[in-house]
């Protein structure tokens, strides 16, 4: 299966470490994974893949709202429509449930199915996680 892990960290970054191990994590599933950066790439080439997980992390510890180039990304891709995906938020303060469920509205306004939604708490639970995923 062709899975595209798109990122979108809080700031313009390359991609965190727990981003990495879960795409590496999926790709030890014999599934090939692309890293698509939400801060550089446009998103054109997401309705290519058969599974789109996107991982982000709240703007602020104290704050539910995801990164605004999360939607960007998303609303820039033609036809999202019924793709399966996954919705990943990165565990860093009080309203990370609040952002989870942000960035599951996000995508689902673009047409996504999310069919899996959870937090990550550090970079090896994040590949343990990738190594269920599309299940």
């Amino acid at each position: 299966m062709r899975i595209a892990v798109v990122s979108a960290p809080a700031t313009k970054m390359p991609p965190p470490d727990f981003v990495k191990t879960l795409a590496k994590g999926m790709s030890r599933m014999n599934h090939h994974v692309d890293i698509i950066d939400a801060w550089t790439e446009d998103g054109i080439k997401l309705p290519a893949y058969d599974y789109i997980a996107v991982v982000t992390e709240p703007v602020s510890f104290f704050s539910g709202k995801i990164p605004s180039v999360t939607s960007r990304i998303l609303a820039a891709a033609s036809s999202l429509v019924g793709k399966k995906s996954a919705a990943f938020v990165r565990k860093t303060g009080f309203f990370t449930n609040r952002a989870l469920f942000n960035l599951m509205k996000a995508m689902e306004k673009e047409g996504m199915r999310i069919n899996w939604s959870d937090l990550l708490f550090n970079a090896p639970h994040a590949e343990a996680m990738g190594k269920h995923i599309g299940y």
